[in-house]
């Protein structure tokens, strides 16, 4: 199924300056960023779902290189572009498409897991999610959701059974192409010309790695928030504050 950008349900809110949030897996823009639609007092928001979230059509599976142009197509004539989790990952592809459409790119704990191959504890995390990922048929919706969670450090509330929304996106998890696959661009991106900003929850080795090594290669701004675990943008002012503060130095004086 051939998808493009107008087919996306997308949210807008606010006046200013346009900022692009691209959330993960699992629950759609509305939920990954309702603690910074308040931005919106300052900023222009643009939150996409994903193809298969909201009203947006589903793509066979959900795949970070054939949703990265979607993305890139609905920076304009340019934005700021902020992702988290598997969002951050298709954000990389979407900045490298176009960077003279990206004003800065801000992006938290990407499920990139290779670029920190050789590190044993990433390595081992890489052999748990391709276990899970490979055995998704054999597992229940709620089972499945429970590992990954537990995988990623989410903090998001599980409940004791899944229903609309949360189902819908469990069952759009269990066929999403593995974010570890992904081999994003770095050099490209590092020689564009915006700022970067890398943002992880200081409660995984795995993601500390991972970052550290995103943030040297892109030669970004390198950021810990702690307090919600993977779930970042729910710790709400702390995340709000550091994304403010970057978002307000890379816009023309």
């Amino acid at each position: 199924m051939s998808l493009t950008a107008e087919d996306l349900d997308v949210l807008h809110l606010g006046s200013g300056p346009s900022v692009m949030l691209v959330h993960g897996s699992v629950v759609k823009a509305e939920r990954t960023w309702r603690h910074q639609l308040a931005l919106a007092e300052h900023w222009s928001l643009c939150l996409p779902n994903r193809p298969g979230f909201g009203t947006s059509p589903a793509l066979p599976r959900g795949d970070f290189e054939l949703e990265a142009p979607l993305i890139a197509e609905l920076l304009g004539e340019g934005a700021h572009l902020v992702g988290h989790s598997y969002g951050a990952v298709i954000a990389l592809y979407a900045a490298a498409l176009r960077p003279d459409a990206v004003r800065s790119l801000t992006i938290s704990e990407p499920g990139c897991l290779r670029l920190a191959a050789g590190d044993p504890q990433v390595d081992g995390q890489i052999a748990g999610g391709e276990y899970l990922f490979q055995r998704a048929s054999t597992f229940a919706p709620l089972e499945f959701l429970r590992a990954f969670r537990g995988g990623v450090g989410s903090t998001h509330d599980t409940p004791g059974a899944l229903t609309g929304e949360l189902l819908h996106g469990v069952r759009l998890l269990m066929r999403e192409r593995p974010p570890w696959e992904a081999d994003p661009p770095l050099d490209t991106l590092r020689t564009a010309a915006f700022p970067k900003l890398v943002i992880s929850g200081g409660h995984s080795p795995v993601f500390e790695a991972v970052c550290d090594v995103l943030a040297a290669r892109l030669g970004a701004e390198r950021a810990v928030i702690e307090g919600r675990g993977h779930t970042i943008p729910a710790t709400g002012p702390a995340y709000n504050a550091r994304l403010q503060a970057f978002l307000a130095k890379c816009e023309p004086e």
